[in-house]
């Protein structure tokens, strides 16, 4: 399993990798149970660890000149066990400018998550040419109110241990049952441990704030992610990440959702499209 004591930060001891020995790319795993909603494990979380393994399995073979992960698209096949599991790596296409790697987390001989990555470098003095989203106007995060560690419906939240999120109060109605009815989920992210953001855990950040359809009257219970893709824009900025989730078409038990992050110094960084089951009624 990987070795992690010397790992200084929660994040990175949770989605740490461990190559085993020989020719094919196949990395040992732990699925945390610290990183979970309930006793699911956020897809965020997981979605950051297949890019180390891929990241890793890229820089094997080219070496380090692609180190951040510039997209990705995952399929959520089964939530995985808070077990040991391995990472199968294949890299697709090694290029000059970017590279692609595909990655398979397998527990008990059975894929439990696949992912796809296309890996490059973020050059941190690069400017946006065309179409920066502006970041939404809200307070400051201590006017903000704080994430609790129960979710409504008494689920637990263990993520909340690592992760601090503060929700914009005009979009926080859901925790009294007081939802807008808009679809939309304001909020700022920080690692409890003070952890600087990166490429890699933006990749968490765009699956960290609850559903949008928390604002939603009428719908209920867990929202499990089918597929996500995300695009890492920028290195970030140090300080918290602004976020904002919101939720598009609700029908046939699906929604789908996008997830737009900002850094301090308002700069978009991270987005992210997903499909997700919702329970209506």
């Amino acid at each position: 399993m990987p070795d992690v004591s010397d790992a200084p930060f929660a994040f990175d001891r949770a989605t740490a990798v461990a190559r085993r020995p020989g020719p094919d790319a196949v990395h040992d795993v732990a699925v945390d149970p610290g990183w979970t909603i309930g006793d699911k494990p956020n897809g965020g979380y997981l979605l950051a660890m297949l890019a180390r393994a891929g990241l890793e399995s890229v820089a094997a073979v080219e070496g380090p000149e692609h180190p951040h992960p510039l997209a990705a698209t995952a399929t959520y096949v089964s939530a995985p066990s808070l077990a040991p599991g391995e990472v199968h790596s294949e890299v697709l296409r090694r290029g000059r400018g970017m590279s692609q790697v595909r990655t398979v987390l397998v527990q008990g001989g059975a894929t439990k998550v696949e992912a796809t990555f296309t890996c490059g470098r973020l050059d941190p003095d690069e400017r946006t040419w065309w179409g920066e989203v502006a970041v939404p106007p809200m307070p400051a995060p201590d006017g903000g109110r704080r994430s609790a560690g129960v979710a409504p419906g008494g689920i637990r939240l263990p993520i909340r241990d690592h992760v601090d999120v503060w929700f914009d109060p005009a979009t926080a109605g859901f925790v009294s049952d007081d939802r807008a009815g808009v679809g939309e989920l304001r909020g700022w992210f920080r690692f409890v441990d003070d952890r600087p953001s990166d490429p890699l855990s933006l990749l968490l950040a765009v699956d960290a704030l609850p559903p949008a359809t928390f604002d939603i009257p009428g719908t209920t219970g867990w929202v499990p992610t089918l597929s996500l893709s995300a695009y890492i824009r920028a290195l970030p900025a140090p300080g918290p990440l602004t976020i904002r989730q919101r939720a598009g078409i609700i029908e046939r038990g699906l929604v789908d959702e996008v997830c737009e992050v900002w850094d301090s110094r308002g700069r978009l960084v991270a987005q992210a499209t997903q499909l997700a089951g919702v329970r209506t009624g």
